[in-house]
């Protein structure tokens, strides 16, 4: 090769380049090519990919971006020389640039979660802390924005370097939507998808900010705190038992098998019997309380009502089916002697009649055995 050619090779290599960008990372969202003393020269090839942007800065501001495809900058064709000015020297004076790739592409399965616990009113529980997490996908919708508001002047930007103030906005955002949309606490599980699309719109509003746009947003999951959980799997577990006192007879028998299962050695073998023992005298217990309870219901005294003849709970004062009074009060027969209920019309011993008898003389009741009457002194004459 002679000098001549050398020389002309050395200019071809000065003059001519290829400003391009492979991404070989997963969460590069912008890269800075690195031009040597940020120097362009004219018929510099650029070639820009699928889901990639060029972003040319000169002197501090953007000048112009470019979409997929392949560009000469010819000083013609680039809609960039007519915002850094003309060529004036040609090949000897090159314009200087920084040359951004920012990358278009939907960033996915980003984390979000909430730091703190979130307090809510919530109609069953009163006031309860919820915790919540899920994912979320954004890309850059607006390549100058995120430049000038995110990136600045860094030469690679991944998404680590944002991914802290997104999550403090999501987070903030997600606290105002689920206090303004106002679901139980047990309906949240039904309703993670207009959440997440309720809370998406909201977050874009911010995001717009950054030149940034959120594409999905998950809620995988919102969470009661541990000792609200416990209560409602004991409260799940009675509702299926259906019966308190059931659900007393399962604890006490899941004891005893508990109990029988351990199956230690020495004093371990007597604790487990003397635990077993214990259980199953509890048990008995559960079981024997059940059954008088249930005997002392079917058994209950009852005493029939003097009026109507009725059958009332012992101790009633009145009857339930006539309104007659329970309490009896006991006479002596006329006759005999023996008790009778007051009212009662023959003795149930000796069968006599218990209407008072009557003077002779004045009619007025006497009294049992009397021998004369009280009211006028009449003798009273035995009856046969």
């Amino acid at each position: 090769m002679s000098i001549f050619d050398k020389v002309k090779e050395a200019a071809f290599n000065q003059f001519i380049e290829v400003i391009e960008w492979l991404d070989d990372t997963q969460d590069t969202i912008l890269y800075r090519f690195p031009v040597a003393g940020q120097e362009i020269k004219n018929g510099a090839q650029l070639i820009v990919r699928e889901s990639q942007v060029a972003v040319f800065v000169f002197e501090g501001q953007v000048a112009d971006v470019f979409g997929p495809g392949k560009y000469t900058i010819d000083g013609g064709n680039a809609p960039i020389l007519s915002k850094l000015g003309a060529w004036k020297f040609g090949f000897n004076s090159p314009f200087k640039s920084e040359v951004y790739f920012v990358n278009t592409k939907q960033f996915t399965d980003m984390k979000w979660g909430t730091a703190n616990p979130i307090m809510l009113r919530d109609n069953d529980f009163g006031v309860v802390r919820l915790r919540a997490f899920g994912a979320y996908s954004m890309r850059v919708a607006d390549p100058r924005e995120f430049i000038k508001e995110v990136a600045g002047t860094n030469a690679h930007f991944q998404t680590e370097g944002i991914d802290t103030q997104l999550k403090r906005a999501i987070v903030t955002e997600f606290s105002d939507a689920i206090g303004e949309m106002k679901i139980a606490a047990l309906d949240l599980a039904a309703q993670y998808k207009e959440m997440g699309e309720a809370i998406r719109a909201k977050i874009n509003e911010d995001f717009k900010t950054y030149g940034l746009e959120v594409t999905k947003f998950y809620v995988e999951n919102v969470s009661l705190p541990e000792e609200v959980e416990k209560a409602l799997d004991k409260r799940s577990s009675m509702g299926a038992l259906g019966d308190a006192q059931k659900y007393m007879q399962f604890q006490a028998a899941d004891a005893l098998r508990d109990a029988a299962q351990n199956e230690g050695g020495g004093a371990g073998l007597g604790a487990g019997l003397g635990a077993g023992f214990a259980v199953g005298g509890q048990m008995a217990n559960a079981f024997g309380n059940a059954g008088q309870q249930s005997g002392g219901l079917s058994q209950q005294q009852t005493v029939a009502c003097p009026s109507c003849g009725k059958q009332n709970a012992a101790g009633t004062k009145f009857c339930g089916e006539c309104g007659g009074k329970m309490e009896v009060t006991k006479v002596p027969c006329v006759k005999c002697g023996a008790e009778l209920r007051e009212g009662a019309k023959f003795c149930s011993e000796c069968g006599s009649t218990q209407e008072k008898e009557k003077c002779a003389n004045c009619q007025a009741e006497l009294n049992a055995g009397a021998k004369f009457c009280n009211e006028c002194g009449t003798k009273v004459e035995a009856s046969s």
